[in-house]
């Protein structure tokens, strides 16, 4: 074991954070589940702790496999993967699975440990290694539009458009990063602009179909409705759509300043989704503005240590993949919070590290272990020494502002 945290690499700060948040989900997952015990029949709360201690055990074993992996490693391995995700996903909206009462087709059955996988968290990985290590190729050359469709855009597309049917807010999230990342590797701003506009478009006319004929657009359409017309007019809503946003914002209420205490959360027991999506409300009412405020912190040091660590990356792909896999992991508990205050519609979006889990959590470790390989500095000077590459991608934005 001692051999083991002696071959730790990489900022010790985000290994702090990561640990920190995940000692911390045993609490609040412990307490949250006896929603799944004594309302849905589902085990016993002991043993949806001992789960959740497996997965996170699993998931730091992805962590330290992954961040002994060289960066520049990562490059090959997204030209492997890529075919791989999307020909899974294609598989996936096939497959019909059940799981918290939701049936949809977001996971595959993995055969043998009969454990169920959200392909779409993996395809958001491997995407945004692949934009990467496309920015990185092209950083020294003009590039036209027409160039990059079939090497950048058509990948782009094709996962998120096999995610959009099942999966609107993790499509948007993919979007809104592929997007965020090509700004900053110096992809062609009248290019992103005309993309932008071009989306903004296409959004006006989804949204006129969804509420005017949402019959023509996929099965989940009718949710997606549902959640927008309740987030800009609750007043108006049906009062099924309001119950869970309501008794979070009751959780929220009754949690005060210092809370009620661990495991004595009244709602916990009536939100459906208390060990998931809405696992931040219980959090407040438990440990109250001062325990959500703390976590809040936490995810910010993470951010700031993605940043740093960003900063600090001496390679173009370093830099790039850092703000790509990491990002989203605290924009994700960003998006968590924001629902559960009701700043924004309801998305389905887990809490990293904190909500009950398998796939978010070991792709939330594969993100977290490939940040951790770009912290590595003695492998970065190497590949500097290697002369792989010495391009600062801030000149390259620079240029383009």
């Amino acid at each position: 074991m001692l051999r083991v945290f002696k071959n730790l690499k990489g900022d010790k700060a985000i290994w702090g954070v990561v640990a920190l948040l995940a000692l911390f989900s045993f609490l609040p997952v412990y307490s949250a589940s006896t929603n799944l015990v004594y309302v849905n029949g589902d085990g016993t709360t002991l043993g949806h702790l001992v789960k959740h201690a497996v997965l996170l055990f699993l998931g730091f074993g992805i962590i330290y496999a992954v961040h002994r992996i060289p960066t520049h490693y990562f490059k090959g391995l997204s030209i492997i993967a890529m075919p791989i995700v999307i020909l899974l996903l294609i598989y996936t909206l096939t497959v019909e699975t059940r799981i918290g009462g939701v049936t949809a087709n977001r996971w595959i059955k993995i055969p043998l440990v009969g454990v169920n996988f959200q392909t779409s968290t993996l395809a958001a990985v491997v995407l945004m290694i692949w934009i990467a290590r496309y920015l990185t190729k092209i950083k020294d050359v003009k590039i036209t539009f027409k160039e990059s469709i079939l090497p950048l855009w058509l990948p782009v597309a094709l996962v998120v458009l096999l995610i959009l049917p099942e999966n609107f807010s993790t499509a948007a999230i993919i979007s809104f990063m592929a997007l965020v990342l090509c700004f900053l590797g110096g992809y062609p701003l009248k290019y992103l602009f005309a993309m932008v506009a071009t989306g903004i478009v296409f959004a006006g006319m989804f949204l006129f179909v969804l509420f005017k004929a949402p019959e023509v657009l996929p099965q989940r359409a009718g949710t997606w409705k549902s959640r927008i017309e309740t987030f800009i007019h609750p007043e108006q809503a049906d009062k099924d759509d309001l119950h869970q946003l309501t008794l979070a914002q009751i959780a929220v209420a009754e949690g005060g300043i210092v809370g009620k205490g661990a495991g004595k959360s009244v709602m916990k027991n009536l939100l459906s989704q208390s060990t998931s999506d809405f696992i931040f409300a219980i959090i407040i009412e438990e440990y109250g503005l001062l325990g959500g405020g703390a976590l809040l912190f936490f995810y910010l040091l993470l951010l700031f240590r993605i940043l740093v660590v960003a900063h600090s990356s001496k390679t173009v792909f370093s830099k790039l993949l850092v703000i790509g896999v990491g990002l989203p992991i605290v924009f994700q508990a960003f998006i968590n919070m924001a629902v559960v205050v009701q700043l924004f519609p309801v998305t389905g979006q887990p809490l990293p590290l904190i909500s009950m889990g398998g796939t978010s959590i070991w792709m939330t470790c594969m993100a977290i272990g490939i940040v951790l390989s770009a912290s590595n500095k003695k492998e970065n000077l190497e590949e500097q020494s290697q002369g792989i590459e010495d391009t600062n991608p801030l000149e390259v934005l620079s240029g383009q502002l």
